[in-house]
């Protein structure tokens, strides 16, 4: 037994602990000047804190004993933003606009790695939206800059391709599309906004505690992440997955030009496969459908970015025949930098007349079809008048020229290498949507082309509801001047016209 122990004639007195007091250490050499720990105890205990700080300030960190201004970073274990606010709050400490609230885990891989780690949104402890600290009104009003608040906006969410919750987004995307088929709007709005938030996390879900301060998760949302973090897997989603219906109309739909009439009318017929409708000789299909059945192997394929970038030559080759100056931009998916798509969408401008835009697509078609390339095609002209109030409806597709085009792509224009190794079809049938718009109305159309969905819907949400504007693919209209606006470009327009007449 150590005699230090036994040292004592009775009970000891145990001192009062303050605020972030702890064990001297000896002096060690501090490596990162511009930044000064505070590990909080709360949570996780005297010893562990103890030996996080001395190990912290062996690797060059410094550590402080007690919270002052001096501090930057404040490390918790098992706390919440909101958690560690409210002890800030308890201790009567008014907190810095410039304090991270941080996890250990960024202090723990820092010492690992001999340096601060960046910091990501795994290590930010996260504050409740609805969190408020009322017994203290002086701190409400510094809250910490480094507790980022999830907006529930996407266009307002920096979301890369680096999906960290695939378990979660792929459960409540085959909900949403389920509720899409069922027309039921309410609910695949909120499937498709919980899959868009958790995308956005820098971090991965295992527990319900890391959903705290997140919007767009609901009730029945949580209760589903909440089932999914338990059981692996989500009964819900399991039923929708075995649902004839939803079987049925993912099949259906999958077909270019069926939509979720057409799915439900076969459906409702008894037809529960392609090859019992393309035999139906009672059924009459539309020349889309027709296309889709006859290239469906190809289009029910992904597109690669090979492809895309291929078939890009091919509209900027046929494009620039006959109007030079115009500006031929890749939009979709692929804009945003996914490598593979289901079709491949262009946005062609030119600061040219509009007589050359307005004449461009059916050149292009004419071009196509006499080099053997044009498959299908189905031309939609311009409905677009520049002096028509926006549309509310956040689907709503724009009044510009299009053309939704199947096209015959070599693939030889992909991989040359291959192209002699090839034996049979040496071509694929590849979706291609091009849109023309004009010059003025470029970057409004280059956006609502762009995407994502979700990111759409957002944007123009964000706009009706935060700014008091009205934004869709032909301009961002404000709605406290909108009629003067509107107004003033009709009596230049008939003014225009009058001139003209004379």
């Amino acid at each position: 037994m150590d005699p230090l122990c036994t040292a004592s004639s009775g009970p000891r007195k145990k001192r009062p602990r303050q605020v972030g007091a702890s064990m001297a250490s000896p002096p060690h050499d501090i490596k990162f000047q511009n930044l000064a720990l505070f590990i909080l105890e709360k949570k996780m205990g005297t010893t562990r804190r103890n030996f996080l700080m001395e190990l912290a300030r062996r690797k060059g960190f410094r550590v402080e004993n007690e919270l002052s201004d001096s501090v930057t970073h404040i490390v918790a274990e098992n706390n919440s933003g909101s958690e560690v606010l409210e002890w800030l709050q308890v201790q009567n400490i008014r907190a810095s606009s410039q304090l991270e609230l941080l996890d250990v885990s960024w202090l723990i891989e820092s010492m690992g790695a001999g340096k601060p780690m960046e910091i990501t949104g795994k290590h930010q402890l996260v504050v409740r939206t609805d969190y408020s600290a009322t017994p203290n009104p002086g701190f409400q009003k510094t809250p910490p800059l480094a507790v980022k608040k999830i907006s529930q906006y996407a266009c307002q969410r920096k979301t890369t391709l680096n999906n960290q919750n695939h378990i979660f987004t792929d459960a409540f995307e085959i909900l949403a599309e389920n509720s899409e088929f069922k027309e039921n709007e309410v609910s695949y709005v909120t499937f498709m906004r919980a899959a868009s938030v958790l995308k956005s996390l820098p971090f991965t879900i295992i527990s319900m505690k890391d959903t705290e301060g997140i919007p767009c998760l609901g009730d029945k949302v949580k209760c589903i992440i909440e089932e999914i973090i338990e059981d692996g897997e989500s009964s819900e989603v399991k039923a929708v997955l075995n649902d004839e219906r939803y079987q049925s109309f993912k099949l259906f739909t999958s077909v270019f030009g069926v939509g979720l009439k057409t799915s439900e009318k076969w459906f409702r017929m008894g037809f529960r496969s392609l090859s019992k409708i393309m035999s139906d000789k009672t059924l009459k299909f539309t020349k889309m459908q027709k296309a889709g059945f006859l290239y469906y192997e190809d289009l029910v394929s992904c597109v690669t970015r090979a492809e895309a970038e291929a078939v890009g030559v091919l509209v900027k080759e046929a494009v620039w025949a006959f109007l030079p100056d115009a500006f031929v931009t890749m939009t979709g998916g692929f804009r945003r930098g996914k490598k593979i798509g289901h079709d491949v969408d262009f946005l062609i401008t030119s600061p040219g007349s509009a007589e050359d835009e307005e004449q461009l697509l059916p050149k292009v078609i004419n071009l196509w079809e006499k080099k053997g390339l044009l498959l299908y095609y189905d031309l939609v002209e311009s409905t677009f008048e520049k002096f028509k109030l926006p549309s509310r409806q956040v689907d709503t597709l724009d009044h510009f020229q299009k053309c939704f085009l199947i096209l015959k792509l070599h693939h030889q224009r992909v991989d040359s290498s291959k192209s002699n190794q090839q034996e049979g079809k040496t071509w694929k049938a590849i979706r291609v949507d091009l849109v023309m718009c004009p010059y003025e109305n470029r970057a409004f159309a280059l956006l609502g082309w762009t995407g994502s969905r979700q990111f759409e819907r957002d944007i123009r949400r964000y706009a009706t509801h935060e700014r008091k504007m009205m934004l869709d693919n032909h301009a961002l209209y404000d709605k406290t001047k909108v009629r003067q606006i509107m107004l003033h470009i009709i009596m230049k327009d008939a003014l225009v016209n009058k001139n003209v007449t004379k």
